[in-house]
C-alpha cells in the first residue's frame, strides 16, 4: 500500500516553512508527520503538493492507495478507523477530510473537488491537528509525548554515564549517546536522546525534550520542555517549547522561546527572541495568504524562521515575527515582525539577497556536513526566490 499524503487545502497556512517541502514532512514531536503514519503503516510514502516539489517529493501510486491529510498526526484508535475503511468511503472529522482508499486509476486523478462521490464516515475519538504555523510549538508536548512510546516500544535504552543526574526514570537513551555531567529532569516529560546525539557537560535539561540523531547540545546549556532538536542540529543558550527541524545551529547563548526554525538555519551568538509582548497582548503572526498579519490568540508567540534563513551575532527579534526563506538578518534595532524570503539586511534597511550568492553560502553550509547541495534543491530555491518577489517591496 502506498501512503499519500495530500496538502492542497492546507499549505498556504504553513508558509514560509513549506515553500521548501510538503506539509507532512513538518516535524512535530520526534518525528515528522510522514514518518509517524509510516510507523503505523510499514509502507511507502508519497506526496501531491506543490507541482515545483515534485522532484524532491514526488507523487506515485500503488495498487492499494491511502490519501492522508498532511495536517492530521496518527494515534492507535485513528489508524483503527482508517483500517475499517472501505473503498468508496472517506473519513472526516469535523467536515476535514481524514484519510480515503482508493485504487491505483482513480489514485491518480483524485481532486478533493470529487469528495461528494465517496460516503462520508465520521471519526469520533481523539485526534491532533495543526492548522498553523504556531500550531508546531503549542502542540508539541503532546506529540513529543506520543512519539515518544511510538518509536520506543519494545526497545531497550542504553545507559548513561553516571557522571550525569536523571530525575524520575522517563528517559531513553539510543545506542552512541554521549553525556556527562549533564541533568535530566523527566518529571514533567519524557526524555529521547536519539542515535549518537550529545550533551555536553553542564547542561540542564526539563522535559520533554527530543534530541535527534547526530544533535548536540553544548556546555552549559538551558534547555526547557517542550523541545525539539531535529537531526544534525547544534544548540547552546537557553531554548523553551522550541521546534527545529534538524541540520540547524543556534550554537551559542541567548534565548530562542516558543519558535520554530527550519533546516539549514543559523542563529548569531546571543541571538534572543522575545515571546511575550511588554503589554502581554495577543501575538499577531505574518499570513502569506492574505499578506496580513494575523491573531493567534496566544500571548506566548516567538520566532518562526524558514529554511537557510540566519542572523548575525546580537540579533534581537521581536514577538510574532516571520523570517522567510534564504533572509539574511544583521545590524542593529529590532527587524520587522516579517522578514521576506531571500532578503538581506535588517533594521536599516533591506536589499535583494541574490540566487547566486546564497547559492555560494549554501554549497559552503551543505559541504560542513558532507552533503551535496544540488541542482534539486537550487531548483526548488530558484522557484521560491521567483514567487516570493512579490513580498520584497523594500
Amino acid at each position: 500500500m502506498m501512503l499519500i499524503f495530500f496538502d492542497e487545502t492546507y499549505r498556504d497556512n504553513f508558509l514560509p516553512l513549506t515553500y521548501t517541502r510538503p506539509t507532512a514532512d513538518l516535524r512535530i514531536g520526534i518525528l515528522k508527520i510522514s514518518e509517524k503514519w509510516q510507523h503505523y503503516f510499514n509502507t511507502d510514502c508519497a506526496y501531491k503538493t506543490a507541482s515545483y516539489l515534485n522532484n524532491k517529493f514526488p507523487f506515485k501510486t500503488n495498487d492499494k492507495n491511502l490519501f492522508i491529510n498532511s495536517t492530521v498526526c496518527p494515534n492507535s484508535q485513528l489508524v483503527n478507523a482508517i483500517n475499517n475503511l472501505q473503498i468508496g468511503q472517506a473519513l472526516f472529522y469535523d467536515n476535514k477530510l481524514i484519510a480515503l482508499p482508493l485504487h491505483q486509476a482513480d489514485a491518480k486523478t483524485f481532486n478533493e473537488a470529487h469528495l461528494t462521490a465517496y460516503q462520508h464516515i465520521p471519526y469520533i475519538g481523539e485526534i491532533t491537528t495543526i492548522n498553523f504555523l504556531e500550531d508546531i510549538f503549542t502542540k508539541n508536548n503532546a506529540e513529543l509525548i506520543a512519539d515518544f512510546y511510538l518509536v520506543t516500544n519494545g526497545k531497550q535504552s542504553a545507559s548513561l554515564s553516571n557522571t550525569n543526574t536523571i530525575i524520575g526514570n522517563n528517559i531513553f537513551v539510543e545506542e552512541g549517546v554521549q553525556a556527562e555531567c549533564a541533568t535530566f529532569n523527566t518529571l514533567n516529560g519524557p526524555i529521547y536522546l536519539g542515535k549518537n546525539a550529545q550533551v555536553w557537560e553542564g547542561s540542564n535539561i526539563r522535559g520533554s525534550l527530543a534530541l535527534c540523531h547526530d544533535a548536540q547540545i553544548k556546555m552549559g546549556s538551558k534547555i526547557y520542555g517542550a523541545t525539539t532538536i531535529g537531526p544534525n542540529s547544534r544548540v547552546g543558550g537557553e531554548i523553551n517549547n522550541a521546534v527545529i527541524w534538524g541540520n540547524s545551529s543556534k550554537g551559542h547563548d541567548g534565548y530562542l522561546g516558543n519558535a520554530v526554525l527550519g533546516e539549514w538555519c543559523n542563529l548569531g551568538a546571543d541571538t534572543n527572541n522575545s515571546n511575550l509582548k511588554n503589554n502581554y497582548a495577543e501575538v499577531k503572526l505574518w499570513d502569506y495568504s492574505t499578506q496580513k498579519f494575523r491573531k493567534t490568540g496566544l500571548q506566548f508567540c516567538g520566532l518562526i524562521m524558514a529554511d537557510h534563513a540566519k542572523c548575525s551575532i546580537n540579533t534581537m527579534f521581536n514577538t510574532g515575527t516571520v523570517v522567510g526563506v534564504s533572509a539574511n538578518i544583521f545590524g542593529a534595532g529590532f527587524p520587522r515582525n516579517f522578514v521576506p524570503d531571500f532578503s538581506w539586511g535588517g533594521a536599516q534597511g533591506y536589499e535583494v539577497y541574490g540566487l547566486i550568492k546564497m547559492f555560494e553560502t549554501a554549497n559552503l553550509v551543505y559541504s560542513r556536513r558532507n552533503m551535496a547541495f544540488n541542482d534539486q534543491e537550487k531548483a526548488i530555491l530558484a522557484h521560491i526566490f521567483e514567487i516570493t518577489q512579490k513580498f520584497r517591496r523594500f
